[in-house]
């Protein structure tokens, strides 16, 4: 009897040779049935390891009836707020014993159906759409095999699996109170695209809020974007050209915020003595901005961790029920918000 590496395939006969155990409780270890002894499975796991064996997933599957991989579907990975979701989300799933698919749609709906027909092949045994947007039939063809679901935001399509909101209002809120209370009147607002619910329910936040402290939500203090750098930065020129230029800018998400942050660095606007800017999100990157961004918080691993449970308890427990979590935000004060500057003041800045 040799040890066979690398590429060459152990046997379960051999597995069971080494660890001194039959072959039915290798297989029974192998596809993890629960009521193996943990003694006997720890030798069948410790001589696997010796061996160089990979276990044959789709022969777990037929035994067992369970992929134990999950997928994972984002919006985009250039936005440094989906890796922190996705990796805190591997982090738990691998800590549970889970694989995880992971698929990214960038707002195409071909990416959106390649993205669904990957998870069905591979049988994963549950979804997290984490994408602040969906396509509908795609979604009901993973319900309709009874893929267990948890999605982000509650879209329309979403009408099964456990949903997850964002409490876009709390933060956001505490964002304008704490512009208002800084002295600024004329505060602007980059949206994101129009078409996402993540973006109408920020910007409806944002002026609900700027009409609990009494302030004017002017037009021309409203600008769409798109939730990236270069619509940061093309955002920006046209508020500070007005008669009455905006004196602070809340973006609604943090990549718009630094592109906003980087163009006033190239007209010479100072952050925050002349403008203050607010981003949404709370990615690590916004503490290392100069200045460091104040932003609003979606606390990502608790989203991940959310999210995977949402999955395990459908999944392990058969909690079948349509439950709803809240994700909370708050506001994290950092240094590009400060007191508004005094109009005279103003006036001898841009005569000087």
């Amino acid at each position: 009897m040799h040890s066979v590496k690398g590429h060459h395939e152990s046997t379960t006969l051999e597995i069971a040779h080494h660890a001194r155990v039959s072959t039915a409780t290798v297989s029974r270890a192998l596809n993890r049935v629960p009521n193996v002894d943990p003694q006997l499975a720890e030798r069948v796991w410790k001589t696997v390891d010796e061996l160089g064996y990979y276990p044959n997933t789709q022969a777990r599957f037929l035994v067992s009836g369970r992929s134990r991989v999950l997928g994972l579907i984002v919006s985009e990975m250039v936005n440094p707020f989906f890796p922190e979701v996705v990796q805190s989300f591997e982090d738990i799933a691998v800590q549970h014993d889970y694989e995880i698919l992971l698929s990214s749609t960038v707002h195409d709906p071909k990416r959106w159906e390649l993205a669904v027909r990957r998870m069905i092949e591979r049988r994963v045994e549950g979804v997290a759409l984490l994408t602040f947007a969906e396509e509908d039939s795609l979604t009901e063809k993973l319900h309709s095999r009874k893929i267990s679901l948890v999605s982000l935001d509650d879209a329309p399509s979403a009408r099964s699996g456990r949903k997850i909101q964002v409490d876009y209002q709390n933060g956001i809120r505490e964002a304008v109170q704490h512009l208002a209370a800084l002295g600024h009147v004329r505060i602007a607002f980059v949206a994101g695209p129009s078409h996402l619910k993540s973006s109408q329910e920020r910007k409806a936040a944002f002026e609900r809020s700027m009409k609990e402290v009494g302030l004017e939500i002017s037009s021309d203090l409203i600008v769409v974007g798109d939730h990236s750098l270069e619509g940061g930065i093309r955002a920006l020129p046209p508020l500070m050209s007005l008669v009455d230029p905006a004196t602070a800018v809340m973006c609604s998400n943090d990549m718009t915020a630094i592109g906003v942050m980087r163009q006033a660095y190239d007209s010479g606007i100072e952050v925050p003595r002349e403008l203050s800017i607010v981003g949404f999100d709370g990615i690590r990157l916004t503490q290392f901005m100069t200045p460091p961004l104040t932003t609003v918080q979606i606390p990502q691993v608790e989203l991940a961790k959310l999210a995977f449970t949402a999955l395990r308890e459908q999944i392990e427990f058969e909690h079948k029920d349509d439950s709803e979590y809240v994700i909370p935000t708050q506001l994290v004060v950092r240094r590009s918000t400060a007191t508004v500057l005094k109009s005279e003041h103003k006036r001898q800045l841009k005569s000087s």
